[in-house]
Protein backbone atom coordinates (compact mmCIF):
# COMPACT_ATOMS: atom_id res chain seq x y z
CA UNK A 1 0.00 0.00 0.00
CA UNK A 2 1.27 3.45 -0.93
CA UNK A 3 1.68 5.68 2.11
CA UNK A 4 0.06 9.10 1.66
CA UNK A 5 2.08 12.21 2.50
CA UNK A 6 0.63 14.65 5.04
CA UNK A 7 1.76 18.22 5.69
CA UNK A 8 0.34 19.60 8.94
CA UNK A 9 -0.03 23.34 9.61
CA UNK A 10 -0.42 24.61 13.17
CA UNK A 11 -0.13 27.61 15.44
CA UNK A 12 0.00 26.09 18.92
CA UNK A 13 0.45 23.02 21.07
CA UNK A 14 -0.05 20.41 18.37
CA UNK A 15 -2.40 17.95 20.08
CA UNK A 16 -4.07 17.12 16.76
CA UNK A 17 -0.62 16.70 15.24
CA UNK A 18 0.30 14.26 18.00
CA UNK A 19 -2.79 12.17 17.25
CA UNK A 20 -1.77 11.97 13.59
CA UNK A 21 1.81 11.08 14.51
CA UNK A 22 0.58 8.30 16.78
CA UNK A 23 -1.77 6.94 14.12
CA UNK A 24 0.89 7.14 11.40
CA UNK A 25 3.19 4.87 13.40
CA UNK A 26 1.01 1.95 12.25
CA UNK A 27 1.57 1.02 8.57
CA UNK A 28 -2.12 0.15 8.27
CA UNK A 29 -3.05 3.82 8.76
CA UNK A 30 -1.89 4.58 5.23
CA UNK A 31 -0.40 8.04 5.82
CA UNK A 32 2.52 9.72 7.50
CA UNK A 33 3.38 13.29 8.39
CA UNK A 34 6.27 14.44 6.19
CA UNK A 35 6.48 18.08 7.37
CA UNK A 36 4.99 20.48 9.88
CA UNK A 37 4.62 24.19 9.21
CA UNK A 38 3.67 27.09 11.44
CA UNK A 39 3.04 30.83 11.31
CA UNK A 40 5.03 31.50 14.51
CA UNK A 41 8.26 30.32 16.10
CA UNK A 42 8.84 28.62 19.42
CA UNK A 43 5.53 26.77 19.72
CA UNK A 44 5.15 23.28 21.20
CA UNK A 45 3.76 21.83 17.98
CA UNK A 46 7.06 22.43 16.19
CA UNK A 47 8.92 20.85 19.09
CA UNK A 48 6.73 17.73 18.86
CA UNK A 49 7.64 17.33 15.20
CA UNK A 50 11.35 18.02 15.67
CA UNK A 51 11.50 15.50 18.52
CA UNK A 52 10.63 12.69 16.12
CA UNK A 53 12.76 13.95 13.23
CA UNK A 54 10.03 15.49 11.08
CA UNK A 55 11.10 18.56 9.07
CA UNK A 56 9.55 21.85 10.18
CA UNK A 57 9.25 25.33 8.71
CA UNK A 58 7.93 28.69 9.90
CA UNK A 59 6.37 31.31 7.64
CA UNK A 60 5.29 34.35 9.69
CA UNK A 61 2.89 36.74 8.00
CA UNK A 62 4.80 39.73 9.35
CA UNK A 63 7.93 38.82 7.42
CA UNK A 64 6.20 39.51 4.09
CA UNK A 65 5.12 42.81 2.54
CA UNK A 66 1.47 41.71 2.34
CA UNK A 67 -0.82 38.72 2.78
CA UNK A 68 -0.61 37.79 -0.89
CA UNK A 69 3.17 37.46 -0.69
CA UNK A 70 2.84 35.38 2.48
CA UNK A 71 0.25 33.17 0.80
CA UNK A 72 2.58 32.50 -2.14
CA UNK A 73 5.50 31.77 0.17
CA UNK A 74 3.43 29.36 2.27
CA UNK A 75 2.22 27.66 -0.91
CA UNK A 76 5.80 27.17 -2.09
CA UNK A 77 6.89 25.79 1.28
CA UNK A 78 4.09 23.24 1.41
CA UNK A 79 4.39 22.29 -2.27
CA UNK A 80 8.03 21.33 -1.75
CA UNK A 81 6.92 18.36 0.38
CA UNK A 82 4.54 16.99 -2.31
CA UNK A 83 1.61 16.39 0.06
CA UNK A 84 -1.41 14.28 -0.75
CA UNK A 85 -3.30 16.08 2.01
CA UNK A 86 -2.61 19.30 3.89
CA UNK A 87 -4.16 19.47 7.34
CA UNK A 88 -4.88 22.57 9.36
CA UNK A 89 -4.44 21.38 12.94
CA UNK A 90 -5.10 24.59 14.84
CA UNK A 91 -3.57 26.82 12.15
CA UNK A 92 -4.91 30.27 13.01
CA UNK A 93 -4.36 31.96 9.66
CA UNK A 94 -6.66 32.11 6.66
CA UNK A 95 -4.85 31.05 3.52
CA UNK A 96 -5.35 32.92 0.27
CA UNK A 97 -6.04 32.28 -3.42
CA UNK A 98 -2.61 30.86 -4.31
CA UNK A 99 -2.75 28.24 -1.56
CA UNK A 100 -6.35 27.30 -2.30
CA UNK A 101 -5.61 26.95 -6.01
CA UNK A 102 -2.67 24.66 -5.30
CA UNK A 103 -4.45 22.46 -2.76
CA UNK A 104 -8.10 22.66 -3.73
CA UNK A 105 -9.90 19.57 -2.48
CA UNK A 106 -6.84 18.51 -0.48
CA UNK A 107 -6.75 21.04 2.39
CA UNK A 108 -8.58 19.77 5.48
CA UNK A 109 -9.58 21.73 8.54
CA UNK A 110 -11.34 20.74 11.75
CA UNK A 111 -13.68 23.09 13.58
CA UNK A 112 -15.14 22.87 17.07
CA UNK A 113 -18.82 23.23 16.19
CA UNK A 114 -21.42 21.50 14.06
CA UNK A 115 -21.13 23.72 11.01
CA UNK A 116 -22.78 25.73 9.57
CA UNK A 117 -23.67 26.67 13.15
CA UNK A 118 -21.17 28.78 15.09
CA UNK A 119 -18.31 29.38 12.63
CA UNK A 120 -15.28 31.41 13.69
CA UNK A 121 -12.91 31.07 16.61
CA UNK A 122 -15.42 30.79 19.50
CA UNK A 123 -17.52 27.76 18.58
CA UNK A 124 -18.04 26.25 22.07
CA UNK A 125 -18.61 29.65 23.68
CA UNK A 126 -21.18 30.61 21.07
CA UNK A 127 -22.90 27.21 21.33
CA UNK A 128 -23.28 27.57 25.10
CA UNK A 129 -24.52 31.13 24.80
CA UNK A 130 -27.17 30.01 22.31
CA UNK A 131 -28.32 27.24 24.62
CA UNK A 132 -27.91 24.28 22.27
CA UNK A 133 -28.19 20.77 23.71
CA UNK A 134 -25.75 19.21 21.23
CA UNK A 135 -22.41 20.65 20.11
CA UNK A 136 -19.63 18.89 18.26
CA UNK A 137 -16.87 19.06 15.67
CA UNK A 138 -16.78 19.27 11.88
CA UNK A 139 -14.08 18.09 9.48
CA UNK A 140 -14.22 19.85 6.12
CA UNK A 141 -12.27 20.79 3.00
CA UNK A 142 -11.31 24.46 3.10
CA UNK A 143 -12.67 26.88 0.52
CA UNK A 144 -12.44 30.67 0.22
CA UNK A 145 -14.97 31.30 2.98
CA UNK A 146 -14.63 31.08 6.77
CA UNK A 147 -15.56 27.54 7.86
CA UNK A 148 -17.77 27.13 4.79
CA UNK A 149 -16.16 24.29 2.81
CA UNK A 150 -17.63 20.88 1.90
CA UNK A 151 -18.11 18.72 4.99
CA UNK A 152 -16.31 15.39 5.31
CA UNK A 153 -17.62 14.31 8.72
CA UNK A 154 -19.26 15.54 11.91
CA UNK A 155 -19.36 14.21 15.45
CA UNK A 156 -21.90 15.21 18.09
CA UNK A 157 -20.98 16.08 21.67
CA UNK A 158 -23.82 16.45 24.21
CA UNK A 159 -23.92 19.71 26.17
CA UNK A 160 -24.24 19.18 29.93
CA UNK A 161 -26.25 21.51 32.15
CA UNK A 162 -23.15 22.38 34.18
CA UNK A 163 -20.80 22.82 31.22
CA UNK A 164 -18.44 25.76 31.08
CA UNK A 165 -16.69 26.92 27.93
CA UNK A 166 -13.56 25.09 29.10
CA UNK A 167 -15.26 21.79 29.92
CA UNK A 168 -17.22 21.71 26.68
CA UNK A 169 -14.16 22.70 24.67
CA UNK A 170 -12.13 19.84 26.14
CA UNK A 171 -14.79 17.22 25.34
CA UNK A 172 -15.12 18.57 21.82
CA UNK A 173 -11.34 18.46 21.37
CA UNK A 174 -11.28 14.80 22.34
CA UNK A 175 -14.00 13.93 19.83
CA UNK A 176 -12.37 16.18 17.24
CA UNK A 177 -9.02 14.37 17.47
CA UNK A 178 -10.61 10.94 17.12
CA UNK A 179 -12.66 12.09 14.13
CA UNK A 180 -9.64 13.67 12.45
CA UNK A 181 -7.55 10.50 12.70
CA UNK A 182 -10.37 8.20 11.62
CA UNK A 183 -11.29 10.20 8.54
CA UNK A 184 -7.79 11.11 7.40
CA UNK A 185 -7.13 7.37 7.44
CA UNK A 186 -10.28 6.63 5.47
CA UNK A 187 -9.60 9.39 2.93
CA UNK A 188 -6.09 8.20 2.13
CA UNK A 189 -6.98 4.50 2.09
CA UNK A 190 -10.27 4.72 0.19
CA UNK A 191 -10.04 7.94 -1.83
CA UNK A 192 -12.65 10.69 -2.13
CA UNK A 193 -14.58 12.82 -4.57
CA UNK A 194 -16.14 16.25 -4.08
CA UNK A 195 -19.28 17.07 -6.06
CA UNK A 196 -20.59 20.51 -5.22
CA UNK A 197 -20.88 20.44 -1.43
CA UNK A 198 -20.99 16.65 -1.16
CA UNK A 199 -17.88 14.70 -0.15
CA UNK A 200 -17.98 11.00 -0.94
CA UNK A 201 -15.39 8.60 0.44
CA UNK A 202 -15.05 5.79 -2.04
Amino acid sequence: MVTARLVVLLSGAGSNLQSLLDAGAAPSFGARVVAVGADRRGIPGLERAAAVGIPTFVEPVGEHPDRAAWDRALTDRVTAYRPDLVISAGFLKLVGPAFLAAFQGRYLNTHNSLLPAFPGIHGPRDALAYGVKVAGATLFFVDAGVDTGPIVAQVAVPVHDDDTVDSLTERIKDAERRQLVAYVGRLVREGWTITGRKVTIS
